[in-house]
This record gives structure tokens, C-alpha cells and sequence, in this order.
């Protein structure tokens, strides 16, 4: 008997097939767990490559698992090519922890490629945040000179914004010249995803919708929920990829949809912590997901983008 077409490459959707690699937990929602059911929901086929199997986040006072090297990464691609199954509309990748898995991820953007020369490859570049580094120093460099060059979005906070442009953002002027060289550098779409100035925490956008061109960028202002959640980058990121794929020339569209569905999230985890009789500002949260399912597909937007003249 023949093998059956693969439906999702015979008839694709309209939205797009997409390749994550994240890390995975068995428990909560962090890495691809976080990003694959939202990119589902609206509309997309989303093959997960899991870089670790974690029974839970880092968070807890323990965890067990695997994570995948960059060898066993490749056999994957090796395996997908073999079966003629590597044609993807987008490539999403967040986490990675060491220099030799992220050269891989680059081998697999070269290879992704050839097959399709128009493949979007959305990066959030986890490094760290609030001034701290979690990754090796090394890993820096290798974003900076090898991944952002490729990269077509890039969704930084404003510590990894300042590592990869060596500018201190202390203002939105700053902000917005952080784009202006990350743009320089390669990805026409870079959403610097929170920012802290004066006091108040902003998203600061810019698309270079062409190279030379005086980039359209925009600021949303987002309400601080007073408490810390485990995967908010990742989801953000899926987000920003499903939104803006939809509104391919309208990337504060896209930003106002993706932060509508997260601040409604956040608020629904805070109150269910507080239904349930714990103090939501003791620990991190693991944030209502599936709960949130209807904020997903259908956000309502109460922050609205406002564009730099």
C-alpha cells in the first residue's frame, strides 16, 4: 500500500505550517506547550520539536528529564527529509541552552529554506531578563553575529534588546533605535515585547517593510499585573506569530490582538490563584491556558497601539 499524503502539505490551511522548537514540560505551560495549542487555535498545523522533556518547569524545587542535543535535533530534520515532510511556512524557535544546539538551529534554518526560500522564521532570543543572563555569555554571540541575521521577526525583551544591540535602553527614543539596528542587522519585524521606563511597562514595535526604508513602529502601554508568570514569553511570541501572519502589513494590529489575549490571560490566572486561597505574589504562576481559549481565538482589544509620527 502507498503511504497517504500528509493532509497538511496536500491541502494546506490558509494560515501556515509551523515548525516550533522549544522545550516541553509534562506539567504547566512553558516552550511549546505554551505556543503549540494557541498557534492551533488559530488556524495553524504546528509540528513540536521538544529540545527538553522537563517533568515540570525549573521553577519547582526539582525537576527530571532529558534534553535533546544537537546531534538528536538534526536526526529529526534527517528523518522529516527523508519523507519528503520538511516544507514549512514558518520556523518558531525560544529557549535553547547551549552554542551547539543553537549552530544546529541554524543548519536547520539553511535546510528549511532550500525547501522553502520563503519561510518566516520567528525568534525570541532567550537570554534573560531584568539584567541578569541565563544562558552561557557564548550563546550572545552567536545570536548577535549568526541568528539575527536570518531571523525574518525577532521578540526581545529590553535586557536582550540591550545585549544584542549594546545599547542601554532608557528611554523610548532608545527603544525604538534598538529596532533601527536590529533591522540593520536582518529581521524586518522586531517587537520588543516589554519595557520598563519611568515606571511604566510598554511593547515597543517597528516593521522595515523595505530594506533602507524608514521603519513603521509604534508603542502599546500595558497594565503591570502585580505578579510573575512561567511562560508569558512563549506565548507571546506564538502569538505575535499567528497575528501578524494574518495581518502581514499590519504589525501593531498584530501586537494589539497578542497583548489583549495575554493581559486577559494574566488576569484570569491571577483570580483563579485567589479563588483558590493562595497569595499570587509568593511565586511564580502557572498561567490558565486552556481556560483562556476563547481570549485566544477572539481577543477583545482594550490596549490600543499608538503609532511614533
Amino acid at each position: 500500500m502507498s503511504t497517504p499524503p500528509v493532509l497538511s502539505l496536500a491541502l494546506p490551511s490558509d494560515t501556515g505550517r509551523v515548525l516550533s522548537i522549544q522545550s516541553h514540560t509534562v506539567q504547566g505551560y512553558v516552550g511549546n506547550k505554551s505556543a503549540v495549542f494557541p498557534l492551533q487555535l488559530l488556524g495553524y498545523d504546528v509540528d513540536p520539536i521538544n529540545s527538553v522533556q522537563f517533568s515540570n518547569h525549573t521553577g519547582y524545587p526539582t525537576f527530571k528529564g532529558q534534553v535533546l542535543n544537537g546531534e538528536q535535533l538534526w536526526e529529526l530534520i534527517e528523518g522529516l527529509e527523508a519523507n519528503d515532510l520538511l516544507f514549512y511556512t514558518h520556523l518558531l524557535t525560544g529557549y535553547i541552552g547551549s552554542v551547539s544546539f543553537l549552530n544546529t538551529i541554524l543548519e536547520v534554518i539553511n535546510k528549511l529554506r532550500s525547501v522553502n526560500p520563503n519561510l518566516t522564521y520567528v525568534c525570541d532570543p532567550v537570554m534573560g531578563d531584568e539584567g541578569k543572563l541565563y544562558v552561557p555569555e557564548e550563546l550572545v554571540h552567536v545570536y548577535r553575529e549568526k541568528v539575527v541575521p536570518l531571523a525574518s521577526m525577532l521578540t526581545p525583551n529590553q535586557f536582550e534588546a540591550e545585549k544584542l544591540t549594546g545599547l542601554r535602553i532608557n528611554s523610548e527614543e532608545d527603544g525604538r533605535e534598538a529596532c533601527a539596528i536590529l533591522h540593520a542587522a536582518g529581521p524586518s519585524k522586531v517587537v520588543i515585547t516589554s519595557i520598563t521606563i519611568g515606571g511604566l511597562l510598554l511593547l515597543i514595535g517597528s516593521h522595515q517593510k523595505e530594506k533602507g526604508q524608514k521603519p513603521e513602529q509604534f508603542k502599546i502601554l500595558i497594565d503591570k499585573i502585580p505578579a510573575y508568570f512561567t511562560g508569558t514569553g512563549d506565548l507571546m511570541t506564538a502569538l505575535l506569530l499567528g497575528w501578524s501572519n494574518k495581518y502581514p502589513e499590519s504589525l501593531d494590529k498584530a501586537a494589539e490582538l497578542a497583548v489583549s489575549t495575554l493581559q486577559a490571560l494574566l488576569r484570569r490566572t491571577l483570580d483563579d490563584y485567589k479563588r483558590a486561597g493562595y497569595d499570587p505574589t509568593s511565586s511564580s504562576l502557572e498561567i490558565r491556558l486552556i481556560q483562556s481559549q476563547d481570549d485566544i481565538r477572539n481577543p477583545n482589544v482594550e490596549l490600543k497601539a499608538e503609532r511614533y509620527r
